[in-house]
């Protein structure tokens, strides 16, 4: 039965389950998906092998200028152009590069300069760092304009947007992934192969989050630029779960084999943001703008059900102070991994067989029999470029590996999708009591069929790394 038509039958309509029958019945609209059929199954695409990758860089904020601080070290790239909104962080990009042995042109002075950069036909790939409201209109221009896409996170902020993204991805025969580099940390590797292998059994539950003390961060005007990541708290949900949910989901061949199906979320009241926000602007005529404001709550909690009966917990918290933590929990039939609260004892995480924790001599035994292969080839070298430890130029490499050789993007753009849309379905759930929605199904059924990301490496694996 249709929710709309329990509500009428058991005198509820008039009020609606959140008090707004309005809100209740906007749900099916806002997940339906296009009256469309899928035009090209973009999961297990290999494009065209490219020799050398020319790549050119949008936004050379904090995670811009990390980008191209990695990119250095890969040979087979070239990088042919750089472009910020702030001419100074184009020209300091571009004098980097140059040393490098690149050469590089700078896009700035206008808004809209990264267009001419996209538009040039000598880039086969758009990297994208900018705030999180330009991602989405970045990479449907990069597409257009023939490009494969890298973006940072969240692909996208809106339902509508994450279905523009797909539909351009199939239409253009672009990738378009998101650079959810947590999917290529350490441990999350190791329990990927893990699971592959069935060390786990069946997997019954997961779990993961951001749950990161970046609280003061949000208000300091000379490291975001025009405040963009306070503006955007002023949303209530779960505004960041792809760190958390990225490697689970691929533990659970999300899209490939399996889907995820509703979610509920609830956020705790705000009782910082809002607070702080008030006491600088009575000091700070910047912040008057913000003060009075509503805010995301401090915590959100969301539980996610899937096609096959399989739940995934999220968490969201960047202004309690409380310790870095993903969570990163896998539960099975036949045992568990967890890495946060990280161990003391130098091992990157806990391992379970049942009761407790294995001791760090089997850790380390079960850590050497499970390696991925891409920790066996370059995760040394990872460790020592850096970039949160080695996953940032894991990533980096896997993705120009993958474009080298003409192989199938570890994370498409349906994961950029149904990564991304939960945030604005958490918006959704929070404002309406909870209640459950459904989840976009991005591949329109083609996750029965498509097949789980390879982590073995049999091809390609032959991109070199400077020192």
């Amino acid at each position: 039965m249709k929710k709309r038509e329990f509500l009428k039958i058991a005198g509820l309509g008039t009020l609606g389950i959140a008090g707004a029958k309005a809100e209740v019945e906007d749900a099916p609209s806002i997940v339906a998906p296009p009256e469309k059929k899928q035009v090209f199954n973009m999961s297990g695409y290999a494009a065209p092998k490219i020799d050398v990758v020319r790549m050119g860089y949008i936004g050379m904020g904090n995670r811009g200028s990390g980008a191209i601080k990695r990119i250095v070290h890969l040979s087979s790239v070239q990088v042919k152009g750089v472009a910020d909104i702030v001419p100074e962080k184009a020209d300091n990009a571009r004098k980097f590069l140059t040393e490098a042995g690149h050469s590089p042109d700078a896009y700035s002075g206008s808004p809209d300069a990264w267009k001419k950069l996209c538009e040039r036909e000598d880039i086969d790939l758009i990297y994208i760092c900018t705030p999180w409201a330009l991602h989405t209109p970045m990479a449907l221009y990069a597409m257009e304009q023939g490009k494969h896409v890298a973006t940072e996170i969240p692909a996208a902020t809106t339902v509508e947007d994450c279905w523009k993204l797909v539909e351009t991805s199939e239409r253009t025969k672009k990738h378009c992934m998101m650079l959810e580099n947590c999917c290529y940390d350490f441990f999350e590797l190791l329990t990927l192969n893990m699971a592959r292998q069935r060390f786990f059994g069946e997997i019954v539950h997961v779990e993961g989050a951001y749950i990161h003390d970046i609280f003061e961060s949000l208000f300091q005007k000379d490291k975001r630029y025009d405040l963009w990541r306070l503006k955007e708290n002023q949303r209530n949900g779960n505004l960041y779960p792809m760190h958390g949910l990225g490697p689970v989901a691929q533990i659970l061949d999300i899209n490939r084999g399996d889907k995820m199906d509703y979610l509920v979320s609830m956020s705790s009241n705000d009782y910082m943001l809002q607070a702080k926000a008030n006491e600088l602007a009575a000091k700070d005529p910047d912040f008057k703008k913000y003060a009075g404001k509503s805010y995301r709550g401090n915590m959100n909690t969301t539980t996610i059900k899937t096609s096959k009966g399989k739940t995934i917990m999220l968490q969201h918290d960047v202004s309690s102070p409380r310790p870095y933590s993903r969570l990163h929990l896998i539960s099975g039939t036949k045992g568990a991994a967890q890495k946060y609260p990280l161990p003391e004892d130098g091992v990157q995480g806990r391992i379970s067989h049942g009761h407790e924790w294995v001791n760090a001599e089997e850790f380390k035994l079960i850590e050497e029999k499970y390696k991925p292969e891409i920790v066996k080839r370059v995760g040394e070298l990872a460790k020592k470029v850096g970039g949160h430890g080695g996953m940032d130029f894991l990533m980096d490499w896997r993705l120009i590996d993958c474009l080298r050789n003409g192989l199938p993007l570890d994370q498409d753009v349906y994961d950029a999708a149904s990564w991304s849309v939960i945030s604005p379905l958490t918006e959704w759930s929070v404002a309406n009591r909870s209640n459950s929605i459904d989840i976009p199904d991005f591949t329109r059924g083609a996750w029965k069929k498509n097949t789980p990301v390879d982590i073995a490496l049999k091809e390609g694996g032959n991109t070199e790394v400077k020192s």
